[in-house]
C-alpha cells in the first residue's frame, strides 16, 4: 500500500505506546510509511491515575521513574537506528483513551498512530482504539495498526489550531532544567561520595571525556557487544556540551522529555544532567557538566545492560526448553518405535492364530456337510418308510365301513359341483382347487385332489381323520368325503378367506376393527383347542390368513389341517420335540426353528398366529412386516402402520395387540408366550371390547353376532376340549401314531 508522502512540523507525530507487541509494529509502521531522517517523533504513554492518588504540589518537574525508561528504551534504540529523533511524553489520567485524546486537542497533533489490542496499554482495555477514533479531533488523521497493518483510519476534515500548549511546554521546560541544574550542583557539593568511578573521578579535577573514556563495551562469551547492539547510545555524548548556552540549546530541541496530564503539568522525563549554578567557575560547570552526562550514560548503560541480560536468559531458557523438547520428542519416537513392533508381533500372532481357527473351522465345516448329507439320507429313508404306512393305512380305512362321516358317490358330487365347471370354482390352494355346490338341500365347499399334489393323498386322509373327530365352533366342519376320488366337502363359508377379507379380493368387504379384534379371539380360541387335544396336542403347522375362513356373520374357523402332526405332551411347549419331521408350511410363517432344525411344537403355531396377528392390523404382507412394526413402535409412527381402510383404530388397544403379536414372533420358541395363560386372556378382553363398543359391526355391514355360540361355551368348549371329540380322540391318536 502506498501512503501519500507527509511533510509535518516538529512535534506533528505522536506514536501511543505501551508494553505489547501491538506498539512496537505501530512504531514500525510510522517509521516505514510516516518519517523520514532527522524528523522528530514524540512518544506517549499514558500512565492512569490510581484513584487514592494525591495531585502534585510544589514544582510541577519530577525525574521519571526506571518503569518509565524501561518503557521507552526498547523504542529509542529503534528510532536511533533509523535517524529519528524521539520526544517522550507521559500522561497521567483516569482514563487511557481520554489521556490521549486530550493530549492531541491540546498540542494541536496533526498525526496520531497507536496499535489495536485488547490490552493496548497498561491495563486491559479492549477498546482504547475505537474510543479514540470516535474522539479524536477533526484536524487529526488517525491510524490504527493491527499486526503490522492498518486495521482502521480517520482522516482529519480541517486543519489544525495553533498550540500554545507547546511554546508553554517548551518555556517552562527550560525554566526547570535551569532550576534543576542549579539544585544538583549544591547537592554536588555536599555529597562525599559517588556511586560511579567516573563521578569521583570529576570530583578531583575537571573531567575530559575521552574516546577511550566513552567507549565502553560488554564483553561476555557468546553475549553481543552493547555498544554494536545499540550504537546510538553514545550519539549523544558530545564534548560540544561543555558548553552550557549549546548544551541546553540541543537538550531543548532533540533529548529533552516532557510529560503532559490534562492539567497541563508537565514532567521532563529526558534531561539526566545536573544542575549548575551561573555564578559558577566555567571548570566546575564543565566538570559538573561531564559528571552528569557520564552519570546518564552510565544509566543507560546499565538498562541496555540489563536488558541483553533479559534477552540472554530468555535465549537461554528457550534453549532448555527446545533440548527438553527434544529429549522427550526422542522418548516418544522410541516409545511409539518399541509399540509398534509389540503390535507387528501382536499382529503376526494374531494372523497366525486366525489361520489356525480357520483351518479348525474348514475341518468342522466339512464335518458338518457330511454329517447333513447322512441326515438326509436318514430323513429321505424315513420319509420312504413313512409314505408306505400313510398308505397302508388310507387302504385300510377305505376298507372300514365304520366312517366318522357321510360318504358320497363321485355322481353326487360332479351333480353339485355342475362337472366341476369353471364358473362354479371359488378357489384353489397347494391341495386343488375348491368349487362350490349343493348337496342335501345344502351349500357346501367341495376340495378336489389334485392327480399331481405332492403328498395329496396322505393329506387327504389325515385331514379326515382330524376333522371327524372333534367339533369347535372356530374349526370349519367336515360333511362328508368321496375317498376314491380324493373329494372332501365342507360347510360353506359365504364370506370366503381372511386372506380375501384383508387385502380386498373378490369384492369382500372391509372388516372394522371390532371384527378383526373378535376374529383374532377366535383363531387363538381355536388354535388353542388343537393344543389342548387329549391325548396328545395337535400342531396345524400351516397357519395364515389364507387358511381363516369366514361364514355368513364373519365368524373365522380354522381350515386345511392336512399337514397337522401330533406332539407328545411331556415335550409340547418345549424345544426338544419328540421327533423330526421334514419341513411343511407356507414361507414368512414358518416357525425359524422348525425350519432349520425340523423340531416340531405347539409354539411353532404361536409364530405364524404373531405374524397373522400383526397382518390384521396392518393387512400387510407378511415380509419383514415384524421388522416395520417394530420400528414405527419406536419411532412413534405406529399409527402410520395400521390398515387405513379403518378410520376409527383405538390406538392403544391396536398397539396392545402388536406387541403380543411381536411376542409371538420372537425368532427363539422359548421367548414366546403361552397361548392359554398371556395370549387368550388378553385377546378375548379385546373382543369384549369390540362388543361394548355402541358401533360394534362391519364397515357399511350391519353388526355380525357370534351365530349360536356364546362367549361362555367358547370357554367351557376350550377349556374341556374331550367334550367335542370325546371317545374318537383315541382314534385319531391311533391314526397319527402309525
Amino acid at each position: 500500500m502506498v501512503l501519500k508522502s507527509y511533510e509535518k512540523r516538529e512535534e506533528s507525530i505522536t506514536l501511543a505506546i505501551d508494553r505489547d507487541k501491538e506498539s512496537q509494529n505501530a512504531m514500525k509502521w510510522a517509521l516505514d510509511n510516516l518519517l523520514s531522517q532527522g524528523q522528530t517523533l514524540t512518544l506517549l504513554h499514558v500512565k492512569l491515575k490510581q484513584p487514592t492518588s494525591l495531585p502534585y504540589s510544589g514544582s510541577n518537574l519530577n525525574r521519571p521513574g526506571d518503569d518509565m525508561t524501561e518503557i521507552f528504551l526498547p523504542f529509542h534504540c529503534y528510532c536511533a537506528r533509523k535517524d529519528i529523533k524521539c520526544q517522550d511524553v507521559v500522561v497521567e489520567d483516569f482514563s487511557v483513551a481520554k489521556g490521549i485524546v486530550d493530549y492531541v486537542q491540546n498540542n494541536a497533533v496533526e498525526t496520531l498512530v497507536l496499535g489495536s489490542s485488547k490490552s493496548l496499554l497498561r491495563f486491559k482495555v479492549t477498546d482504547v482504539s475505537t474510543a479514540v477514533m470516535k474522539k479524536a479531533p477533526s484536524f487529526c488523521d488517525v491510524y490504527v495498526i493491527s499486526k503490522g497493518k492498518i486495521s482502521s483510519i480517520k482522516s482529519a476534515t480541517s486543519s489544525p489550531p495553533h498550540s500554545t500548549m507547546r511554546h508553554h511546554v517548551h518555556t517552562q521546560t527550560n525554566n526547570q532544567n535551569v532550576e534543576r541544574r542549579q539544585q544538583t550542583m549544591q547537592r554536588a557539593h555536599d555529597e562525599i561520595d559517588f556511586k560511579s568511578p567516573f563521578s569521583r573521578k570529576g570530583r578531583e579535577g575537571t573531567y575530559q571525556p575521552s574516546m577511550t573514556d566513552s567507549d565502553i563495551s560488554f564483553v561476555s562469551s557468546g553475549r553481543p557487544s552493547i555498544d554494536h547492539m545499540f550504537p546510538s547510545l553514545y550519539d549523544n555524548v558530545d564534548v560540544s556540551r561543555l558548553s552550557i548556552s549549546s548544551e541546553y540549546e540541543e537538550h531543548r530541541s532533540s533529548s529533552a522529555t516532557s510529560s503532559y496530564s490534562p492539567g497541563n503539568h508537565s514532567i521532563d522525563l529526558g534531561s539526566s544532567y545536573g544542575a549548575f549554578s551561573s555564578s559558577s567557575l566555567e571548570s566546575g560547570r564543565v566538570s559538573c557538566s561531564s559528571q552528569d552526562e557520564m552519570e546518564a550514560e552510565m544509566r543507560r548503560l546499565k538498562m541496555e545492560l540489563r536488558y541483553t541480560m533479559e534477552m540472554y536468559n530468555t535465549a537461554c531458557k528457550e534453549a532448555i526448553s527446545a533440548k527438553k523438547a527434544a529429549t522427550e520428542l526422542h522418548k516418544w519416537k522410541a516409545e511409539k518405535e518399541q509399540r509398534l513392533a509389540e503390535v507387528r508381533l501382536a499382529k503376526e500372532a494374531a494372523m497366525a492364530m486366525a489361520e489356525s481357527e480357520k483351518e479348525k473351522s474348514r475341518t468342522a465345516m466339512e464335518a458338518a456337510m457330511a454329517a447333513q448329507r447322512i441326515a438326509e439320507l436318514e430323513a429321505l429313508k424315513r420319509k420312504h418308510i413313512e409314505t408306505a404306512g400313510e398308505k397302508k393305512r388310507v387302504v385300510s380305512s377305505l376298507a372300514n365301513n365304520d366312517l366318522g362321516y357321510r360318504k358320497y358317490r363321485i355322481e353326487e358330487i360332479e351333480e353339485a359341483a355342475e362337472d366341476f365347471s369353471p364358473s362354479r370354482k371359488i378357489g384353489e390352494g397347494g391341495y386343488g382347487p375348491v368349487y362350490k355346490g349343493t348337496l342335501d338341500y345344502t351349500q357346501v365347499a367341495i376340495k378336489v385332489l389334485r392327480p399331481d399334489a405332492a403328498q395329496g393323498m396322505s393329506q387327504f386322509q389325515q385331514e379326515i381323520e382330524v376333522l371327524t373327530c372333534m367339533r369347535h365352533p372356530n374349526m370349519v366342519l367336515l360333511l362328508g368325503a368321496c375317498p376314491e376320488y380324493g373329494c372332501l366337502v365342507y360347510e360353506y363359508m359365504a364370506n370366503g378367506s381372511l386372506e380375501d377379507c384383508l387385502f380386498g379380493r373378490r369384492n369382500s368387504p372391509i372388516l372394522s376393527w371390532r371384527l378383526r379384534f373378535r376374529i383374532a379371539a377366535e383363531i387363538a380360541t381355536g388354535l388353542h383347542f388343537l393344543h389342548q387335544m387329549k391325548p396328545e396336542p395337535l400342531v396345524h403347522r400351516d397357519l395364515k390368513p389364507g387358511n381363516i375362513l369366514l361364514d355368513q356373520h364373519f365368524v373365522s374357523k380354522i381350515s386345511d389341517v392336512g399337514l397337522a402332526r401330533l406332539v407328545p405332551p411331556p415335550v409340547a411347549d418345549t424345544a426338544t420335540q419328540y421327533r423330526m419331521t421334514a419341513t411343511a408350511g407356507t414361507f414368512c410363517y414358518i416357525d425359524p426353528e422348525y425350519q432349520q432344525t425340523g423340531m416340531l411344537g405347539t409354539k411353532s403355531d404361536i409364530y405364524s398366529f404373531g405374524i397373522m396377528l400383526l397382518q390384521i392390523l396392518t393387512a400387510k404382507p407378511p415380509m419383514g412386516l415384524t421388522h416395520q412394526v417394530e420400528k414405527a413402535i419406536e419411532k412413534g409412527t405406529f399409527a402410520e402402520m395400521l390398515d387405513p381402510a379403518v378410520p376409527d383404530w383405538p390406538l392403544e388397544e391396536a398397539l396392545v395387540a402388536a406387541k403380543i403379536g411381536l411376542q409371538c414372533a420372537e425368532l427363539r420358541r422359548k421367548d414366546r408366550p403361552d397361548l392359554g395363560n398371556t395370549i387368550l386372556p388378553e385377546l378375548n378382553r379385546l373382543r369384549r371390547l369390540a362388543e361394548e363398543s355402541k358401533s360394534f359391526g362391519r364397515t357399511q355391514r350391519p353388526s355380525p353376532s357370534m351365530s349360536s355360540v356364546s362367549a361362555s361355551s367358547l370357554e367351557e368348549i376350550m377349556s374341556d376340549p374331550q367334550l367335542q371329540y370325546g371317545s374318537d380322540s383315541s382314534s385319531l391318536h391311533n391314526s397319527f401314531a402309525s
